[in-house]
């Protein structure tokens, strides 16, 4: 028990919250004037002035509910929770005060443990505190804290949602990062391998005076300790498995994406511009890119006939282009939520490019994804 209070009360704040928007004013302007319509509709409310002052004054506590929730919880419900006591009457009767629960739910979704500790005594005193001003019966009572509870439990919940995704998002980052090592290996080391034979070659032929051989057998050494090194590295990065000399799939192999025949809808590969100089990384990345982006839309793409891939490049970068022409919809059946774009847009970012998914003008969905020739940010 110790334990889990000790987690509790070290939690940090999530992520950082989303920023205040157009919707959180029209919020507080609704609420403003729910509180002065419902005062004016409702002869039997004691202290009608107070009360809509009390409850329309402390609606701009929600403005800040995401970035100060401790705060502006301590300020309402301590507020709310001392105006029947100074004025001797229940004031803080009015049905617009169930907005108050957002703030518990800010708190307990955006705020810290600690943060979370101190608001829920807050809470809690103030609703003991109106159960015996009010005179609250039993029933009253257990529902009310049964409805605080839920409110606390959903914030909760969708906290620690959150955080799984965004820790599912980093390992599909990671993951990405070392499927990139791996290419960038698997093609150095081609190129490393290369150079190792051709100083070997010019050993065995070498007929210059001592000094270029010398310059040979240095290259010879490099080459093969650092082959030694990488295939170290990338038997790490790949649990174990032996590494590859070959390149890994490039530029060259794009058409090997094209479907014409068989179940699915069609792809069809279309290169333009002058590609020849493409930088290993980046003609990696390009088939990469493209081969995903060809099988999310083959395997989710609803009633689609038609994938169209398209390469074209320029004198400073090369741009992809994956289209289909399946239905629009937010997500598609069977799908992961966006773990693959993820993934995309990390390889894109890390070579200096940007990489976007999103429904088409038309119909479909539509990847497009920017690298610089160089290959770098």
């Amino acid at each position: 028990m110790h334990g889990l209070l000790r987690s509790v009360w070290d939690e940090p704040r999530p992520s950082p919250p989303p920023p205040r928007t157009w919707w959180d004013w029209a919020l507080v302007g609704v609420l403003v004037v729910l509180a002065v319509t419902e005062g004016f509709l409702r002869p039997d409310l004691p202290l009608r002035v107070l009360s809509v002052a009390v409850v329309a004054g402390l609606v701009p506590t929600l403005l800040w509910r995401r970035t100060r929730p401790l705060p502006m919880l301590v300020a309402a419900f301590g507020v709310s929770g001392l105006v029947p006591l100074v004025a001797d009457e229940a004031s803080a009767q009015m049905y617009t005060t169930a907005y108050l629960l957002l703030l518990p739910y800010s708190l307990f979704r955006w705020g810290s443990g600690r943060e979370i500790v101190a608001g829920s005594a807050v809470v809690l005193a103030k609703f003991l505190l109106q159960a015996a001003f009010d005179d609250l019966g039993t029933t009253d009572a257990i529902g009310g804290f049964a409805v605080l509870f839920s409110v606390g439990a959903l914030g909760t919940a969708l906290r620690y949602r959150a955080g799984a995704r965004a820790r599912a998002f980093d390992q599909v980052r990671l993951l990405e990062r070392e499927r990139l090592a791996r290419d960038l290996h698997d093609t150095v080391a081609h190129h490393v391998s290369a150079m190792a034979i051709r100083a070997q070659a010019g050993l065995a032929t070498a007929s210059r005076p001592d000094s270029a051989v010398d310059a040979l057998r240095v290259i010879e050494a490099e080459a093969s300790r650092t082959l030694t090194e990488m295939r170290t590295m990338v038997r790490a990065l790949r649990g174990g498995e032996p590494a590859d000399l070959a390149p890994s799939p490039g530029f060259g192999d794009l058409e090997r994406l094209a479907v014409r025949d068989g179940p699915g809808p069609a792809v069809d590969v279309r290169i333009d511009g002058p590609l020849d100089g493409l930088p290993p990384s980046v003609g990696t990345a390009v088939y990469r890119l493209a081969q995903e982006s060809v099988t999310n839309a083959r395997r989710h793409a609803r009633n689609a006939t038609r994938v169209d891939v398209r390469v074209t490049a320029d004198d400073t970068s090369v741009r992809l282009r994956v289209s289909d022409d399946g239905d629009t919809g937010p997500l598609r059946p069977g799908a992961a939520p966006g773990y693959g774009i993820v993934g995309m847009v990390e390889r894109a970012h890390l070579l200096g490019g940007t990489c976007e998914a999103a429904p088409g003008p038309g119909r479909g969905w539509t990847v497009t994804a920017v690298l610089p020739l160089s290959g770098a940010a």
